[in-house]
């Protein structure tokens, strides 16, 4: 991939630890310079060291930044990898990037699901079902955590939650009105089997699990535990933005599109 400037172009990759290590990995193997942007140190340990990655942590608040950042690394692609209810961020890129008319290419995770799915179009969308003394597992992240524990709670559900064990995650879990016994710290990993997740609904004889709808590897444990334990999934409807960046579900495709871009 030549220009007359230079020998290579540069990619900037903006991920969580499931998919930005492949991208990074397959497009470093091509002969581009990868940018990485990762929200916390922690998330950058999972990227190997190569003179052809570049790390980066913090969050970007705004547009101004984003295009800061690409005019300074002369960035040539952005992929944004984002989570799909990361729609701030998302909506910054596809503005910036429409600014300065620099291609974007948007991944998105598809899934197919196992067990008993429904998909619900906001928080509340569960309250068709029974759920008076029934066990519900809130998975939903920490921001709407106490509100949705609440408007369950005050339905007669009984209130669990698995909550990210980050400083941000354990405060908003403390804080809500579910009882502490009932709250599980614990990161998912991508491991798919006899997890801790697993037993904690059979522990807590869980009837219902709420979750977002991803399709990252803490959606496909959930589903796979679902269809063991016959459990209902609920799964909160992606948000809708209007994008004009190309978007793709497999690597394959996009890293092509890059490489033929013209």
């Amino acid at each position: 991939m030549q220009n007359q400037k230079k020998c290579y172009q540069n990619v900037w990759i903006l991920s969580g630890t499931a998919d930005g290590p492949i991208l990074a990995e397959r497009l470093i193997k091509l002969d581009y310079v990868v940018f990485i942007s990762v929200v916390s140190y922690k998330a950058g340990n999972v990227y190997p060291l190569n003179s052809k990655l570049h790390i980066f942590t913090g969050i970007l608040n705004n547009k101004e930044e984003i295009k800061d950042f690409i005019l300074k690394h002369q960035i040539n692609f952005i992929v944004d990898a984002t989570h799909p209810f990361a729609i701030n961020i998302s909506k910054n890129l596809m503005s910036a990037c429409c600014d300065i008319s620099l291609p974007i290419f948007r991944y998105e995770r598809v899934y197919q699901y196992k067990s008993n799915v429904e998909i619900i179009s906001n928080f509340e969308g569960m309250t068709h079902e029974t759920l008076k003394n029934k066990n519900i597992l809130l998975a939903i992240g920490s921001r709407a955590l106490s509100e949705v524990a609440k408007f369950y709670s005050d339905l007669g559900a009984n209130i669990y939650a698995r909550i990210l064990a980050t400083p941000y995650g354990i405060s908003k879990g403390f804080s809500s009105s579910i009882k502490h016994s009932r709250l599980a710290i614990l990161n998912p990993n991508n491991v798919i089997g006899n997890n801790l997740e697993f037993y904690l609904c059979k522990y807590w004889s869980i009837d219902y699990i709420l979750c977002r709808d991803s399709g990252g590897y803490s959606q496909i444990i959930w589903d796979e535990i679902c269809l063991k334990r016959n459990i209902k999934l609920f799964l909160l409807q992606r948000p809708r933005i209007s994008t004009k960046s190309l978007v793709f579900s497999q690597y394959d495709d996009l890293i092509q599109k890059i490489t033929k871009y013209k």
